[in-house]
């Protein structure tokens, strides 16, 4: 089912088709998809020295190793001296900013959302590895006063796990660590005057336990709905709903896609929309493969990360689009593997030259040929992402 802005952005296309014609349209629809895939989204991290701010960034913008380009520096001494922003790697207009820790010299408690520029972030994220103390609370308590959302995150909870396994021996449960390290820490801020606190539970080493994919859900929900997306498609693949969100998301931008080709299509010049068509198909599948972590670098990183081997992870990949590099040479093979796909391409390029009806009909099956080749390996690169998770992290298949 379209969203509102869906359905208004279908009226603007189509009032623009009907006054200006075919190629207007068409750079309104590519309009849209630029701005679709380029919308700000501005997240601080903060929290006092030595809390974990760094590695939480560097996780959550999928960099494992903090030897990679555009890693946030880490440590035990404070490594966080100035307000740092950290852009995704594969979605600039997504910036993490690591903060400098809350309470020290140069970024005093009473002074420190002015001087961190507080109006830019669209939310905070407060981290402590273990307690909150008093200047998370005044902080919180500030970020509410000014009308924004925040989310107290414990890191390095599989430290704190393991040691009380290490302390309780036979007498160890997790799951009511866990209950008591939560409810401990939500007691903890109530009594310090936050009226029902967000708290959850991460260790940023290990992404796909505890509570992360809670956080993801509550930023999701909480977030302006135009930013949706674009959150959604920076987070790291940590569990198989999240693998199934990005393929809707990947999904509900087909149609716009194929009808920019079908645009395309109404130019009475021969070989232009098929060329077109190809370069658009390179450009959005090498975006899918990025985005499912099916690339070369996400795969090794997953690999060190999970310590699974990388062989193991590609010997589940069953699609070519997930073993090469995504060229025109690699879509157009497959797309000939397909009776159904060639004829539809060469019934466009056929109806081109029929008079009166030619140029509608090929438009049509621009339309069709596109929109099926984009859904056919939407499915086949999902499809491999979720195998791929369910090697490395144990989780299920169901796409």
């Amino acid at each position: 089912m379209a969203n509102p802005s869906d359905c208004e952005q279908i009226k603007q296309i189509e009032k623009e088709l009907l006054t200006n014609g075919p190629d207007a349209a068409a750079a309104k629809i590519q309009e849209y998809l630029d701005e679709w895939d380029n919308i700000p989204l501005n997240i601080a991290v903060t929290g006092e020295t030595g809390s974990g701010k760094s590695t939480f960034v560097n996780a959550f913008r999928g960099i494992l190793d903090e030897e990679d380009e555009g890693a946030a520096p880490t440590g035990c001494e404070e490594t966080t001296l100035e307000v740092s922003p950290y852009p995704h790697p594969n979605y600039p207009s997504v910036k993490l900013w690591d903060l400098p820790g809350i309470g020290t010299p140069k970024f005093p408690a009473d002074k420190y959302l002015k001087l961190v520029e507080f109006e830019r972030f669209d939310f905070f994220i407060i981290i402590s590895a273990d307690r909150f103390r008093e200047n998370d609370v005044k902080l919180a308590q500030e970020i509410q006063r000014m009308g924004k959302k925040f989310y107290f995150v414990c890191s390095k909870i599989d430290n704190t796990v393991r040691d009380e396994e290490t302390r309780l021996r036979s007498r160890f449960s997790e799951e009511r660590t866990l209950k008591q390290i939560r409810d401990n820490r939500i007691q903890g801020l109530e009594k310090l005057d936050i009226v029902s606190p967000q708290v959850f539970l991460v260790s940023s080493r290990h992404l796909h336990l505890y509570d992360f994919h809670l956080l993801e859900e509550t930023l999701e929900r909480d977030i302006p709905a135009q930013k949706r997306n674009t959150l959604l498609l920076a987070m790291p693949n940590v569990n198989p709903e999240i693998i199934r969100k990005k393929k809707e998301a990947f999904g509900s931008k087909i149609k716009y896609l194929a009808s920019v080709s079908a645009l395309i299509a109404a130019a009475p010049v021969p070989g232009v929309s098929f060329a077109t068509d190809i370069a658009m198909l390179v450009s959005t599948v090498s975006q899918y493969q990025v985005t499912f972590g099916l690339h070369s670098k996400s795969l090794q990183s997953l690999a060190r990360s999970a310590c699974v081997p990388l062989a193991d992870l590609r010997s589940v990949m069953t699609s070519p689009l997930c073993l090469n590099e995504i060229n025109k040479e690699l879509i157009i093979k497959i797309l000939s593997c397909s009776l159904a796909d060639m004829a539809l391409m060469a019934a466009e390029e056929g109806f081109r030259y029929v008079p009166l009806f030619g140029i509608p009909a090929a438009a049509s099956f621009s339309f069709i040929s596109t929109y099926k080749a984009l859904h056919t390996f939407l499915d086949m690169l999902a499809e491999d992402a979720q195998k791929v998770s369910k090697k490395a992290l144990g989780f299920s298949t169901s796409v």
